[in-house]
């Protein structure tokens, strides 16, 4: 009984979610309200009043009519039909921005009536829509000679919001990004993911591909692969910067031991039997025992082998941590012999 009940519960709140959901991907975009009557007038009827736009030349107002076929063009573009608006002098019978005017699913719903193609038509399923942000909040439209008439340089504007990526632009390891050579839409798309994937990333399936797109010569195939970098180059890195060296979320090896037992020869202790001639010396080597039997012989440093292993990188030895052709445990010793 209580399992059935059970059952019924998770499939009500699967369906309330869903019925939410769909009412919030509803609410992103929203055809605002035009004054009932209003008629075109033309830019020249807005400028009569409002001369200090006169002198704004902005890639709205250079449009011409066989670039926006059925679309209407200059001010009221944007602002819808102004007959009302001209005749009363009342502001609100205009389509306004800002604080005082339209709704961010309003804005939105006027900037994709022309803005319906290319790395735009995914807007209606981005985060960004889904947390009120209108194209207002990151585009001024007027006296704008920014690149893509964003307000501020690219860097600034989305780290005015993602604060907790600022300071890691500033840390030893980085992408270029202050230094001007990438920038943030260099791997995400502001305006939506095709595939949904999370932090709008520029990726057709996996994280892997993104960054593969630069850093080729990690793709592979390898005989012996990593598991991780398989799985997402975000197991070992963080792409927004660290402190430790090639953007690893931690120094070796301590990142390395999250997953890897401590195999090094500073690492393990042990009471072996020395071979015929192997002299006094501590640490991995290979020899020939007694029986006569090739073996790798591991000998310790007491108590201190783990604090000793600390101050050892993995990458001293295990060189191709992203994939390799050659099995990382096989070792060459004294005489030519292969062991493992």
């Amino acid at each position: 009984m209580f399992r059935r009940f059970f059952f019924i519960a998770a499939g009500l709140a699967f369906l309330i979610g869903c019925t939410q959901m769909y009412e919030k991907r509803a609410a992103v975009v929203k055809t605002p309200v035009i004054s009932e009557g209003a008629e075109y007038v033309g830019s020249e009827t807005c400028l009569e009043c409002h001369e200090d736009y006169e002198g704004d030349h902005n890639v709205h107002m250079k449009l011409a009519s066989y670039e926006a076929t059925g679309y209407q063009l200059g001010c009221e573009g944007c602002h819808g039909p102004g007959s009302a608006h001209a005749d009363a002098e009342d502001p609100a019978l205009i389509l306004r921005y800002g604080e005082e005017g339209l709704h961010p699913e309003e804005v939105s719903g006027v900037c994709l009536t022309c803005h319906q193609g290319g790395a735009m038509m995914n807007w209606t399923s981005s985060e960004h829509a889904f947390f009120d942000v209108a194209c207002t909040s990151c585009h001024s439209i007027h006296f704008n000679k920014h690149n893509d008439l964003l307000k501020e340089k690219q860097t600034d504007l989305c780290t005015s919001c993602h604060i907790k990526f600022k300071a890691k632009l500033y840390y030893p390891s980085h992408h270029p990004m202050k230094e001007g050579k990438m920038s943030c839409d260099s791997c995400h798309n502001p305006h939506g993911s095709a595939t949904g994937a999370p932090g709008m990333l520029k990726t057709e399936e996996r994280v892997n591909d993104l960054c593969l797109d630069c850093h080729t010569r990690y793709q592979g195939p390898f005989v012996f692969e990593h598991a991780p970098v398989a799985e997402s180059c975000l197991e070992c890195h963080d792409p927004h910067g660290t402190v430790a060296n090639n953007l690893l979320k931690q120094n070796e090896p301590f990142l390395c031991l999250q997953c890897h037992e401590g195999h090094f020869h500073a690492m393990r202790t042990g009471e072996v039997k020395p071979p015929k001639y192997n002299s006094v010396h501590t640490g991995i080597h290979g020899g020939r025992t007694d029986d006569g039997d090739t073996r790798l012989v591991i000998t310790g440093h007491g108590p201190t082998d783990w604090a000793k292993g600390f101050l050892t990188k993995c990458t001293t030895c295990h060189q191709e941590v992203h994939g390799s052709d050659l099995p990382s445990q096989t070792r060459r010793l004294e005489g030519g012999a292969l062991t493992r």
